[in-house]
């Protein structure tokens, strides 16, 4: 009977757990700065690369064990600039990451500026995933 609670409360707090367009809606449009200073994406490991078409895309991984997909010649040194990565090594990580659990924080990045934000994986936002306040004093002026 407290086995069938259990996988109840789990199945149900899993039902709560939703990706809210507008929390990733609210990126477009925001310097670049904001990410950097995200003081909850600032706790995750971060790879980022830069298409043929210069646009810069951002990779926050919310796993456990993504380390472990650090091999082939780059690391996850969890620096506040990530780790530019060549396009092949990208997609060498995002296919190991991709049999992780967890949540991929994806930002498309152009002139400066979020274009568009995205998740993938098991994945649930609120407001603590909006840009924070205050990233405003970092802007060069």
């Amino acid at each position: 009977m407290r086995l069938i609670a259990i996988l109840l409360f789990a199945v149900l707090l899993t039902g709560c757990a939703t990706v809210r367009q507008s929390d990733l809606d609210a990126w477009v449009g925001v310097p670049v700065i904001a990410l950097d200073t995200h003081s909850l994406l600032l706790g995750f490991p971060m790879v980022k690369t830069i298409t043929d078409s210069g646009i810069e895309i951002r990779n926050y991984s919310e796993k456990i064990g993504v380390s472990n997909c650090a091999g082939g010649g780059f690391s996850l040194a969890n620096s506040p600039l990530g780790n530019t990565l060549s396009y092949a090594n990208f997609n060498a990580y995002q296919s190991c990451i991709s049999r992780v659990v967890g949540c991929d924080g994806i930002f498309y990045i152009r002139d400066g500026k979020v274009i568009e934000a995205k998740v993938a994986g098991q994945c649930y936002t609120d407001e603590r995933y909006r840009p924070e306040p205050g990233y405003e004093k970092f802007l060069k002026k």
